[in-house]
């Protein structure tokens, strides 16, 4: 049956604001196009009442409806969840129901039935809750060397699992290279898998050309005597930066992290963002979002450069793109530069964005502690070789930024990875809570590698949201059961079980490059918990399935405060859909990562997947 009312719709078709589209799709009036009437509400059509309702418009007037038949359609609607037609208008879902529910409903109303994904499963449409374009593009055309395969557009990039072929690839990559004083760049280096790395090793590969090593987390550089050198980074640079940041150098091995990495990005990074590398980069990544089934994308907390935001908009930006962008800025750095004026800075921002990219309103990333590639994760209990981990932010200069956008009203996107560092950010939200209460404010926990049960209570009560990242599992709890965390930190790692049976709503990201930017693969990770080695971690951390598909459309749009527009295919949202070869919901779930994606139909475009 058809659940919204057509005329209804068309009276509201150009959908000013989401309030007003609510209101809409809840008070359908008498006489428009209800096929059949919820129990609690009134009976509001009689036998008849349909063409009593066409004869009063012009039907030449009113604009063409494009219904799209499909095998099944996943609605992610309580009322429906399951349907084989939605009716499209504009950019905007107009009914869902079948393809003869969707007919009759028409009347005279002129109508299109689009026969394309009849033999295909649809969506809504893909969400990329966390990621980072600039990163993403920068690593994908470096020289890659890592813990893993890539599958690109270009081809498949073996993993390198030793210290030994680690060495040999990146000699390999130095030979091939015909010009001794050009650049190279590699991403992809992890120390537990690949052995320790320094300035040294790296002057035996070469002494006349700068090397930078990226290491997986992008969270650190270790860099050649000739890199120091070119791009004058030495004792006295050092010392300008701040005490924090100094302590996480280490100028005698080349190798900056957390704060220190930071510190050096403005001398390294106008060599690695060359334009060229910048341009191949991101046109990269509209073409594998969109293969991916992607339909909106967001970053919170990118680097805070006017400059780099223009080079991503003048790719992401362009009106073909097959998706919308959109950055939340950092307020780490934007608080240290402007401790007085901080909200009016960050304002500024809002112009940042252009066509389809746009900065999110009232948005703000904060970080708490280090990454989980670098075993920077502040812990609670230290790691098997020592130490606790380290901060980004310092808890005074986190308190401080924290209490300031929370004033404001922000949604604060925390990134936090280890159980210490998320005691920082719980007790941050409970003392503003009881200071300044504020509902529905949605801080979200981002990534959430090591948690505890306790935890999972307490961001139940103070209202704390989840962007997990499950692909953690798959790819380090069988290292870090060795090394780092140990069996039982390790074996729980991202534990969503618990999360999702406390209610707590959870969205999925890749953070891409920390993992492949595919949705579905994220989805997979989540429900499987399977690990490179193929057995299972803790199966009781495993999420639904349902769970895990809403943690890519509905629950990562909710995450974003964006699920009054997207997230699921019912009336009124935009017409985003991820068209898909078999049904995640119900295909053998050891095959949800290798569902094929046929394309998509972006506010209401219909874009096939290109393929070579």
């Amino acid at each position: 049956m058809c659940n919204l009312a057509f005329a209804d719709a068309f009276r509201t078709y150009n959908f000013p604001s989401r309030r007003q589209i609510l209101r809409s799709a809840a008070a359908a009036t008498a006489g428009a196009f209800i096929c059949e009437a919820a129990p609690s509400a009134p009976a509001l059509a009689q036998e008849g009442s349909l063409q009593d309702v066409a004869s009063q418009f012009d039907q030449k007037t009113l604009p063409r409806v494009t219904i799209f038949r499909a095998k099944e359609i996943i609605t992610l609607d309580p009322d429906r969840p399951s349907a084989t037609a939605v009716a499209v208008l504009g950019d905007r879902i107009l009914a869902v129901g079948s393809v003869d529910d969707l007919k009759a409903a028409a009347g005279g109303q002129p109508y299109v039935i689009d026969d394309t994904f009849a033999d295909k499963v649809i969506t809504p449409g893909l969400i990329a809750q966390h990621d980072h374009p600039l990163l993403t593009g920068l690593t994908m055309v470096s020289e890659i060397i890592a813990i893993e395969d890539w599958v690109l557009p270009s081809g498949l990039v073996p993993a390198a699992n030793s210290p030994t072929e680690y060495r040999a690839r990146l000699a390999d990559a130095n030979a091939k290279l015909k010009n001794p004083a050009e650049l190279l760049v590699t991403w992809g280096y992890h120390p537990v898998f690949h052995g320790h790395l320094t300035r040294s090793d790296l002057d035996r590969i070469s002494s006349t050309r700068p090397i930078i090593v990226w290491h997986r987390s992008a969270h650190e550089f270790i860099v050649n005597s000739k890199a120091l050198a070119t791009y004058g980074i030495d004792a006295a640079f050092v010392a300008t930066l701040s005490n924090a940041a100094q302590k996480q150098i280490n100028l005698d091995d080349g190798h900056f992290w957390e704060g220190g990495m930071f510190g050096v990005i403005p001398k390294l990074l106008p060599a690695i963002a060359t334009p060229d590398r910048l341009r191949r980069g991101l046109e990269f990544v509209v073409r594998y979002y969109h293969a991916n089934g992607v339909t909106l994308g967001c970053e919170p907390g990118g680097l805070f450069s006017k400059q780099l935001q223009n080079a991503q908009n003048a790719v992401l930006s362009r009106a073909d793109s097959p998706f919308r962008f959109y950055f939340i800025p950092d307020g780490k750095s934007i608080s240290a530069a402007y401790p007085d004026t901080t909200i009016s800075e960050t304002q500024k921002l809002l112009s940042w964005g252009e066509g389809m990219t746009a900065m999110m309103p009232g948005a703000i990333k904060l970080f708490a502690d280090g990454a989980i590639y670098s075993l920077a994760m502040r812990v609670r209990e230290p790691y098997l070789g020592g130490g606790i981990g380290e901060w980004i932010m310092e808890p005074e200069a986190f308190a401080r930024a924290f209490k300031v956008y929370w004033d404001a009203g922000y949604q604060i996107h925390v990134h936090v990875n280890g159980d210490a560092g998320l005691d920082t950010v719980l007790d941050n939200v409970e003392t503003n809570i009881r200071r300044h209460p504020r509902y529905d404010h949605r801080t979200v926990a981002i990534h959430l590698a090591v948690s505890q049960k306790d935890q999972v209570e307490r961001m139940k009560r103070l209202g704390v949201i989840v962007s997990a990242n499950p692909y953690y599992v798959r790819a380090l709890v069988d290292a870090y059961s060795k090394d780092g965390l140990g069996p039982e930190r390790a074996e729980n790692m991202v534990r969503l079980g618990d999360i999702e049976r406390a209610g707590v709503s959870f969205s999925l990201h890749s953070d891409m490059p920390m993992a492949p930017g595919q949705p579905l693969f994220l989805m997979h990770c989540a429900v499987n918990r399977t690990t490179v080695s193929g057995r299972v971690a803790a199966p009781d951390q495993r999420a639904t399935r349902l769970g895990a598909l809403k943690g890519i459309t509905l629950s990562a749009a909710h995450s974003l405060r964006m699920e009054n527009d997207m997230g699921s295919i019912v009336p009124g949202k935009l017409a985003n859909f991820s068209i898909l070869e078999n049904n995640p919901l119900t295909v053998d779930a050891a095959k949800i990562k290798d569902i094929p994606v046929w394309g998509t139909v972006f506010e209401g475009k219909v874009l096939p997947v290109a393929r070579s």
